[in-house]
């Protein structure tokens, strides 16, 4: 059984946590399209090990609005808070939030191992916004559903979803959003509240876009997780990242894609390598 808490941010902003299990403190940050309810499976099958703390982050669940001001900077800060208030020093975070756990370990020493799910990072011919332009567009109509499919064919690994028409797609989620307008995975937000947030996180791609070299001096211990049915811009920053960083190790699960650690994915499976890595 989890407990819901909270703690306020640098500008004020709530954010809302879920704590469950005992033993060293180990934060779980979730990615895009996800809330702190996705990683409900992972976190059950690692409280017998550890205190795990799963985070909402901002727009999301238990935690606060974003401001027009949401940048790197605020997502370091929150992850930051949590750590400093919970004295957590372990931290596995999935795509958006992998990215912003990465950016945090630069400049917060508190991270003393660091586990990464696929972060879409921007460098030289990788372009992990190659399809934002479609999701902005769908957006800025209000078409939801359009914004959804384009989210998931652009960072999706299940082949239904991306073999079959857009157009099929769109119907298909815009009939299920007006049949289920309160359609969730597990007890997360409702999926009408969740695709909006996926602007900030492709805002946090383009901000953090630039020369991987800065992360040679990240000396942390690190995980780099990925599935091999994920898409090739993901590869390619593990790729990178694990020549860069000078202690890290790379573990690809065959079979998996992009959100093997999700409640939807094989949270199991990732759930083994992360007792094996922070234990």
């Amino acid at each position: 059984m989890s407990a819901e808490r909270s703690l306020l941010a640098k500008d004020g902003t709530v954010i809302g946590y879920r704590q469950l299990g005992s033993g060293p403190g180990l934060v779980l940050l979730h990615g895009a399209m996800q809330s702190a309810a996705s990683f409900a499976d992972l976190g059950a099958a690692l409280a017998d090990r550890f205190t795990v703390l799963i985070p909402d982050r901002r727009g999301r669940g238990l935690s606060g609005a974003f401001r027009p001001d949401h940048c790197m900077a605020t997502e370091i800060d929150d992850l930051g808070r949590l750590l400093a208030e919970t004295g957590a020093r372990n931290v596995f975070a999935l795509s958006a939030g992998a990215s912003i756990a990465l950016h945090t370990a630069l400049v917060n020493p508190a991270i003393s191992r660091l586990a990464l799910y696929e972060p879409p990072l921007e460098f030289g011919a990788v372009q992990p916004r190659c399809w934002a332009a479609g999701y902005e567009a769908a957006l800025a109509k209000g078409d939801l559903p359009a914004a959804l499919v384009a989210v998931l064919k652009g960072t999706g690994d299940n082949e239904v979803m991306t073999k079959l028409p857009a157009s099929v797609l769109r119907s298909f989620f815009a009939m299920m959003m007006r049949l289920r307008p309160n359609a969730a995975a597990g007890n997360g937000p409702p999926l009408a509240t969740l695709i909006p947030t996926v602007h900030y996180d492709i805002e946090l791609i383009a901000e953090t876009a630039g020369d991987l070299d800065r992360f040679k001096g990240l000396t942390t211990e690190t995980l780099l997780l990925g599935g091999d049915r994920s898409q090739e811009y993901l590869t390619a920053a593990l790729n990178a990242l694990v020549e860069i960083l000078p202690n890290a190790t790379r573990v690809e699960f065959k079979g998996a894609g992009h959100i093997a650690a999700d409640n939807e994915g094989d949270p199991a499976r990732v759930a083994a390598e992360l007792r094996r890595f922070f234990t």
